[in-house]
């Protein structure tokens, strides 16, 4: 198996910018979903998602990385294409400088951390393009702790190291250490088959493909055997680096949404999330959500290599059943 495709998401919710290589962090790839943009209510913010905003989908993101950059700072170019109107365009910073910047709390799926507020030029490009009030949000420094509950951890055995490790408190990543979060939904890493992919293409009209970034992977692979072998995977190497996938993805109607209008899809691409539900509710913990793809972390020793399309992809780990969801709410 290989790596096919790369994504990474700048601005949470919007469309990704691919890749052909970059780096693994325990927090993700860089620069992946350190944005997120919030609806401003009277009494709170909302962090936005397709499946509720799905004009979401008419925004496009090409990361320009510090080493392209004559600056040497970086951005992300920003563009809104609405289905008829005018193209706008807005230039992000890739790593803005939050010294003085207010503080809001964002928080996702019970997990919270305080955001920095962008300032007010960013807020209002974004809100005259939805059409009412949002705010651009980066994450700084800040993160917020994976809610899946302990899971029995195998601990390596036959070096030094290890046996260290296992008596010396501090010394081995914890739990909390390894596994907190920017502003993905529920890990650092999506992992997806392209074998999967073409199973759920199957359930089109001939002719129709499923674009495999309506389910937002960071990595797809491509040469399973057979489709949804994945559910079962309990750890992959992708190049040099280890992902342990811990848990499944549930899927929700974003996946109905059509990107070209940014709005519900009509037809049968409009129900690709009812047609899943008939074969693919294979998760106890979530038991009436499709699955699509594992989340994984990165294993901590890991920390900044690199991967790239055409690396091969090995299955470290295989369960002997599948994973059951187990998020805190």
């Amino acid at each position: 198996m290989k790596i096919s495709q790369l994504y990474t998401y700048p601005i949470k919710s919007l469309r990704p910018t691919a890749v052909t290589e970059t780096v693994v962090t325990k927090y993700g790839f860089p620069y992946d979903r350190k944005y997120i943009l919030l609806r401003v209510h009277p009494d709170r913010y909302e962090p936005m998602q397709v499946s509720k905003v799905t004009a979401m989908t008419l925004f496009f993101t090409r990361i320009i990385f510090p080493e392209e950059d004559e600056s040497g700072a970086g951005s992300i170019i920003v563009t809104f294409k609405p289905p008829s109107g005018e193209e706008k365009q807005l230039s992000v910073p890739l790593l803005p400088d939050v010294t003085g910047l207010d503080t809001v709390e964002v928080s996702m799926y019970r997990s919270g951390l305080d955001g920095y507020k962008m300032q007010e030029s960013f807020n209002k490009w974004f809100s005259d393009c939805f059409g009412y009030d949002v705010i651009l949000v980066h994450v700084g420094n800040n993160t917020r702790p994976s809610l899946f509950g302990e899971e029995e951890i195998e601990k390596p055995t036959g070096s030094w190291f290890s046996s260290i490790t296992s008596i010396v408190p501090g010394l081995a990543p914890s739990k909390q250490e390894s596994d907190q979060l920017t502003f993905t939904d529920c890990a650092s890493y999506l992992v997806v088959s392209q074998k999967s992919l073409e199973d759920v293409s199957s359930r089109l009209p001939e002719g129709e493909e499923m674009d495999i970034t309506k389910f937002r992977p960071n990595v797809v692979v491509e040469g399973a055997g057979s489709a949804w072998e994945e559910d079962l995977w309990g750890a992959v190497r992708l190049g040099d680096a280890e992902i342990s996938l811990k848990h499944n993805c549930g899927r929700c109607a974003s996946i109905n949404v059509d990107y070209s209008t940014g709005k519900p899809g009509t037809g049968e691409a409009g129900t690709i999330l009812k047609k899943l539900q008939k074969d693919r509710r294979v998760d106890k913990g979530i038991k009436y959500t499709p699955v699509f793809g594992r989340y994984g972390f990165l294993e901590p020793k890991d920390e900044a290599k690199r991967v790239r399309i055409g690396d091969e992809v090995f299955v470290t780990k295989r369960n002997s059943e599948p994973t059951t969801w187990n998020w805190k709410m």
